[in-house]
């Protein structure tokens, strides 16, 4: 049976990325609705925010880190198949990289993509992908405001401990209807808004779905496959007053991937949150919500003799409230608490005949105050809050006793609804706002100094079987094994822009530390126990690093310069001699280079560069043979480098106006100048020389042209 599960488990990683190659590489035609305002109204049932993305609102950010999307930029940005993607727009900023084509995961500041957190309206989404990555799985026209906090953020926000992506979906417009509909080679999207019933009211309603197997079935190669996702948005504004507005959203993406009816794989998220938002005075408001998430995953294999499947979820289910007071003596206090009650299955899985599950429930309780304080006529902010977080197993499953091999010497097995273990952490938020030169209405120079700590816990760890997120990675939470993970961070840095708001330029160093990272032990992987605990091994991580971030911001040629410098270091129990070693999300240099052009009134041009050192690999330093099969010793964890990435993207739009609508034509190149960068990397025998060994490096895309037609009206 165990010969089974590590056949299953090769078969499992080998064939994954066969499903790449159906991808034709042709172009895309679309027409669509969309916002173009580069100011954006943020007036959700969490806050009212104006959001511009001006030189001086960077200037005058007072929580280091933050970075706030505009959905105008990310329509100007050259674009994959004709899809605007929110999560690769977010990868151009400073302290933020991509997992790498064909996957969906982004790394802030030296963490993997499991330690972030996304939230859409207040509910938590995982693997937040179509298709293994090649599309996020947020649809442009449903998201009104995205914000990510690369790990220092306000204390109203933990369970990430590298950073928590924030978005919300769109309000509908409370005076007109409008539509739209995108029709393109891979996808077709729909939209539609409006007001509804009372004044002040609205509802919004967006989806998405793919018809990749509309072209496979035409494939011979091809037929026996099959490809799809889908996605839907529904967002419901109620105003019942002057003083009360009442949220009704839900979100829905499923993905379906089958190989030749060998593997098949199925993910989904869905969420949905109910908010309530009460205006006590003009200063003084709260906000209450009840929010759900269920993220479920499913993969089988049928090869041979083999018969495997697995399955896990995470379900969440919280109830949040929180105070907010304003202009009171320069202060703006909130407070704020939530209980959430979690269920996860790491694991059901059938191997033949044989079958085992494992699942446990948690709760988790959280409390929150923070101050953000004005002095100095503005010139100095800080921001300071505490959060508590207390996590508890319960039980009605199984508990174990490990040794320090990871074999159980005792089980237990706790009443439903018992006190397993509980954690408690207290959380300190602190962010440091001086203007030694303020901003004016004048133009003049403006230069800030900023810096913060944070402190984050995050209960809920996905597990990699690789150096890259993938649907089937098994998630596993505290419990008498398995801590919290616990991050550490401080930042400082200083911008400045220059007379007018020209130009505007930021450096941020930060350094961060991590208790209670977990990792496979050597020789396990993801299916070699049902007891997850079992497999993991816990240590230490750290990182450090430079952000260096130029603007330019007037003028027909717009954009930006984004570098980051950082190292990122492991120390696993039983691993490497229990030495520090180079973690696998490990990538030294980052550089982003993003130009928008304005030729004619009609033409734009845009253009993006990015850089990346290779992603650490372990290569086999030893090979020997038995009973006439080859066997590799792998040496020193993470001490070689694949191929460096680099690639360009370019775009050119041409937008006309007609009487009732706006024509907007978009021409790209993804990947300009066809550089085929690693996707992965595995060794093999070099048949022309017994004692060397190939390293052969897999592609997914070359150059890739698509055309777009947008229709706003």
């Amino acid at each position: 049976m165990r010969n089974d599960k590590e056949k299953a488990g090769f078969l499992l990683t080998g064939v994954l990325t066969c499903w790449l190659l159906l991808l034709p590489c042709l172009m895309g035609l679309s027409a669509s609705y969309g916002q173009t305002d580069s100011i954006q109204r943020r007036d959700t049932l969490q806050e009212v925010v104006v959001t511009s993305h001006a030189a001086t609102q960077r200037l005058d950010e007072l929580q280091i880190g933050v970075e706030r999307i505009s959905m105008n930029d990310v329509g100007r940005l050259p674009s994959f198949f004709g899809e605007r993607d929110v999560l690769k727009s977010m990868q151009l900023l400073p302290g933020v990289k991509s997992e790498g084509d064909g996957v969906g995961g982004y790394e802030v500041r030296g963490g993997t993509s499991s330690q972030n957190l996304i939230l859409m309206d207040g509910a938590a989404v995982y693997n937040a992908s179509h298709l293994m990555g090649l599309f996020s799985a947020f649809n442009d026209d449903a998201i009104g405001s995205v914000e990510l906090f690369k790990g220092l953020m306000p204390a109203r926000y933990g369970g990430g401990s590298s950073s928590v992506l924030n978005l919300n979906q769109r309000i509908g417009d409370t005076d007109s209807h409008h539509y739209g509909v995108t029709v393109g080679l891979l996808s077709a999207k729909a939209v539609a808004d409006g007001p509804m019933g009372t004044k002040g009211s609205s509802y919004l309603v967006a989806g998405r779905t793919s018809y990749l197997n509309l072209f496979i079935k035409g494939m011979p190669d091809y037929e026996k496959n099959s490809l799809s996702f889908y996605d839907l948005n529904v967002r419901l504004n109620f105003r019942l007053g002057d003083s009360d507005q009442l949220g009704v959203s839900a979100f829905r993406g499923y993905d379906m991937i089958d190989v030749e009816k060998m593997l098949t794989m199925s993910w989904s998220n869905t969420t949905g949150a109910l908010s309530w938002l009460h205006r006590w005075n003009a200063s003084h408001y709260a906000l209450t919500q009840l929010v759900a998430s269920d993220y479920n995953t499913s993969h089988s294999i049928e090869v041979y003799t083999i018969n495997y499947s697995m399955k896990g979820f995470n379900r969440q289910l919280t109830l949040r409230h929180q105070q907010t007071w304003t202009s009171l003596a320069h202060h703006t206090i909130s407070a704020g608490a939530e209980s959430t009650l979690l269920g996860l299955q790491s694991a059901s899985w059938r191997i033949g005949s044989y079958r085992e599950r494992e699942k446990r429930d948690a709760w988790l309780a959280a409390l929150w105050l923070s101050d953000d304080v004005s002095l100095l006529n503005n010139r100095l902010n800080l921001s300071a809050g505490l959060r508590l977080d207390c996590f508890s197993a319960l039980g009605g499953a199984p508990y174990y006793q490990l040794d320090l091999q990871g074999n159980i010497t005792e089980t237990q097995h706790p009443k439903s609804g018992k006190l397993v273990k509980t954690y408690a952490h207290f959380q300190p938020r602190l962010s440091i706002n001086w203007q030694p030169i303020p901003p004016r209405k004048d133009g003049s120079m403006a230069m800030t100094v900023r810096a913060g700590y944070t402190r984050v816990t995050q209960p809920i760890q996905p597990i990699r079987n690789s150096s890259m997120s993938m649907p089937f990675d098994r998630l596993t939470m505290a419990s008498n094994n398995i801590k919290p993970q616990v991050a550490d961070q401080m930042a400082a840095g200083i911008a400045f822009m220059t007379r007018g708001g020209g130009y505007d330029f930021s450096a941020d160093v930060y350094w961060k530390k991590l208790q209670n990272v977990y990792d496979y032990r050597e020789g396990k992987t993801f299916n070699s126990e049902i007891e997850i605990e079992r497999l993991l091994a816990g240590g230490h991580g750290r990182a450090w690093g430079l952000e260096l971030a130029a603007h330019k911001n007037k003028g027909a040629l717009t954009g930006w310069v984004a570098y980051t410098l950082s190292r990122t270091e492991n120390k696993i129990e039983g691993i490497m001699d229990n030495n520090w070693y180079t973690a696998p999300n490990d990538r030294r240099h980052d550089l982003a280079v993003v130009g928008m052009y304005q030729l004619t009134d009609k033409w734009q041009l845009s253009a993006v560069w990015r850089y990346t050192t290779g992603q650490a690999m372990t290569a086999p330093s030893a090979k020997y043979e038995m009973d006439g099969d080859t066997y590799y010793y792998f040496g020193r964890r993470n001490e070689e480098r694949a191929p460096d990435y680099h690639r360009l993207d370019l775009s050119a739009s041409h937008t006309r106006q007609h009487r009732r609508s706006t024509h907007t034509w978009t021409f790209g190149l993804f990947n300009a100048y066809n550089r085929y960068n690693p996707f992965f990397v595995h060794f093999e025998e070099d048949k022309d020389n017994a004692r060397a060994t190939k390293a052969i490096v897999t592609s997914l895309f070359g150059i890739v042209p698509s055309v777009a037609l947008t229709i706003r009206f």
